[in-house]
């Protein structure tokens, strides 16, 4: 009932945003009305705040047509390397004999889809030839496929490490740290020879024991059977993935947008204020960020409820009891590689401390292949996109991978 009721509630209120965002004739409208026209000004800007506040679900375009590099402007072309019912491995091809080293972008699955990196590969790009987990929407994928659990989540990036070949080197941001370290260390047991040569896990919730924020209180406030029972839908008939259960990524929105809400509605205010002033350049940026940030995907629910009583309830992986496919995962195994970790100051998602933990887990590693960067000044999406991300903390990645490309490639 709970997917039924979103999707009646967005079926009714879809003409209405319709007729909105018709009236508004935002953003190149608001600029055609007068500057001393207020009122018109205002109803425009109402009408484009009612058109944005609705739902996509299908990921927004990339939109990286070329990129400025060292060399000069370069073409980027997309395609996509290998792809399961679940995922795709996507590669940001540049038009030039050398692209730099690999880079694999592990792009969360928590509620957004891949572009929400959009800035993050813009700059990985100017000196890296990157990829990234294109993770697909889960009420578009048959029951018919099967499972899609952390077990799965992992086994991908195994898979796609693989794909994108050697010498590389793994970035996570956010939720997935955990399964990339994870995949890492068994590569590296098995001696893999596409194991990468460094591993950069950035705002992770690596051990949530440290310094618990609200959303670990709430992982832990309850016994994972609530989550199941209050958090778990199923997905429309009228969507390919019919029948299977999923957390929407609307509840995960819903959950976001509260933990901050007078965040949000200033930042709704302040657009409305921008547009009646002619600020345009301004609230284009707003828009934009929102236009992005209200994409959301579905999670499957084997994933969710692992995902929750794994890494945040059990902290399996901290405490040395994470399995994948009946396999324990030991990242004392991992012996030859760079790894840094990366923490935002004001991060109230993965607090300073959650990331570190992987220095102390990754025991057999030498202390001069550990880097650990703590950002002063940034929330969580400031670690990996923005102007710091830019210029102090990516500084800090593309020094990590060119000493590992030159010392641990050959």
């Amino acid at each position: 009932m709970l997917y039924e009721s979103f999707q009646t509630f967005t079926d009714l209120s879809h003409p209405m945003r319709t007729l909105a965002a018709a009236a508004s004739g935002a953003p190149l409208g608001l600029r055609t009305i007068a500057a001393g026209d207020s009122p018109r000004r205002a109803l425009a800007a109402t009408c484009e705040l009612i058109a944005l506040a609705g739902l996509t679900h299908t990921r927004p375009a990339f939109g990286i047509a070329k990129v400025a590099t060292r060399a000069g402007e370069t073409a980027v072309r997309e395609e996509v390397l290998h792809a399961t019912p679940f995922g795709s491995l996507l590669h940001f091809r540049k038009e030039k004999p050398s692209p730099g080293p690999r880079v694999l972008l592990v792009a969360p699955l928590s509620g957004h889809f891949a572009s929400l990196l959009r800035g993050t590969v813009r700059t990985l790009l100017a000196e890296h030839d990157v990829y990234i987990t294109d993770w697909h929407n889960p009420r578009d994928v048959p029951p018919s496929e099967g499972r899609f659990g952390l077990d799965e989540y992992v086994l991908h990036l195994v898979a796609f490490i693989e794909r994108m070949g050697a010498p590389g080197h793994v970035v996570a941001v956010c939720q997935p740290t955990v399964a990339a370290l994870a995949a890492v260390a068994l590569m590296a047991e098995d001696n893999h020879p596409a194991q990468p040569c460094s591993l950069t896990l950035m705002a992770g919730p690596i051990d949530t024991r440290v310094n618990p924020t609200k959303v670990n209180e709430l992982a832990t406030s309850r016994p994972i059977e609530w989550f199941e029972a209050n958090l778990i839908a199923t997905v429309p008939p009228r969507y390919a993935g019919g029948s299977r259960r999923v957390y929407p990524g609307f509840v995960q929105l819903g959950a976001f947008m509260h933990m901050n809400l007078e965040r949000h509605l200033n930042a709704f205010a302040e657009l409305f204020r921008c547009r009646v002033e002619g600020d345009h350049a301004k609230a284009d940026a707003t828009r934009k960020f929102y236009e992005e940030y209200f994409a959301t995907m579905d999670l499957t629910a084997e994933f969710y409820l692992e995902t929750v009583r794994t890494i945040f309830q059990e902290q399996a992986l901290a405490k040395g009891t994470l399995e994948i496919r009946g396999r324990r995962v030991n990242p004392g195994a991992i012996r030859r590689m760079g790894l840094l970790t990366v923490e935002g100051e004001r991060d109230d998602i993965c607090a300073v401390g959650q990331t570190l933990a992987a220095q102390d887990l990754c025991s057999g590693l030498r202390p001069y292949l550990k880097t650990h960067h703590v950002q002063p000044g940034v929330g969580h999406y400031g670690v990996f996109n923005g102007k710091k991300w830019d210029n102090s903390i990516y500084p800090v990645l593309r020094d990590v991978i060119q000493m590992t490309q030159q010392t641990l490639a050959h």
